[in-house]
């Protein structure tokens, strides 16, 4: 199977952001494809804007950004509610 769960992380290299970054690496399985972005970048600064993404660290999974990041921060449980770490069917 050739499908894969998009984790899209964007990070602004803070200590929050690498902690964040290594929690995604953490939960993610075999069917799920992890991204960092920096968001040193504008053209990923003005994804991040597309995404809704007002504070960083932030994650992504195909295409939403996770319950837990509209706010202060991913929370593992809410990740994995969100699929990180279940294998695709």
């Amino acid at each position: 199977m050739d499908t894969k769960r998009q984790i899209e992380v964007f990070s602004a290299g803070c200590s929050a952001c690498e902690e964040a970054q290594a929690m995604v690496r953490r939960l993610a399985c075999p069917s799920c494809e992890v991204t960092v972005h920096d968001m040193h970048n504008p053209a990923v600064a003005a994804q991040a804007k597309a995404y809704g993404i007002h504070a960083v660290p932030a994650v992504v999974i195909d295409g939403q950004l996770a319950a837990c990041c509209t706010g202060f921060g991913p929370v593992e449980a809410t990740l994995k509610a969100a699929g990180i770490g279940t294998p695709l069917p």
